[in-house]
């Protein structure tokens, strides 16, 4: 191991680095033995190459593809609804039991489903089955009442976390954001 070892040194040590010019695109770069007439000119040259080149196309810097801070205006819109206009979906998944609450913006109720409401009891409440069914059956409660689109608050980390959020994207709602 130590002649692999003694080798790679000997190589990294004869080969030849290729010779660095002081010189990058054309200019000098300042050095301790440069006149102040050569960094004149340098200068002078620098400014000339910027105002050859075109300047950039505008960008619309307010566009973001992610969603806005609660509060803040944006151009988004959801089925012609604002960010902070759109149904919040909470989910709270915990190990023996997965709830959903559909609330409006303005924090009213719109529809509740947990696995206990939809028939599961006991120990077979904390499966990915019956939070899928408490998905369906909440995302059905909140179209019933003409939500479209939500925006999806999960909490916890039992086996309903994925599952309730896969239940809401295969029914007639669209999940806005994941949270």
């Amino acid at each position: 191991m130590q002649v692999v070892r003694n080798a790679g040194s000997w190589l990294l040590r004869s080969w030849a680095w290729p010779p660095t010019t002081r010189v990058v695109a054309g200019v000098p770069a300042p050095t301790i033995h440069m006149s102040a007439q050569q960094m004149q000119d340098a200068a002078a040259k620098e400014e000339v190459e910027k105002a050859e080149t075109p300047a950039p196309a505008p960008s619309r810097s307010s566009f973001s593809i992610y969603p806005p801070i609660p509060g803040q205006e944006s151009s988004l819109r959801w089925a012609g609804k604002k960010f902070e206009e759109i149904p919040i979906a909470h989910i709270k998944a915990s190990y023996n039991n997965t709830q959903i609450h559909v609330i409006s913006a303005a924090h009213q109720p719109l529809a509740r489903a947990s696995c206990g409401t939809e028939g599961f009891r006991n120990a077979k409440k904390g499966t990915g089955i019956a939070a899928q069914t408490a998905g369906i059956a909440a995302a059905a409660k909140a179209t019933g009442k003409g939500v479209t689109h939500v925006r999806v608050v999960v909490k916890g980390l039992g086996p309903g976390r994925l599952v309730s959020d896969l239940a809401s994207s295969q029914s007639s709602l669209c999940a806005s954001s994941f949270s």
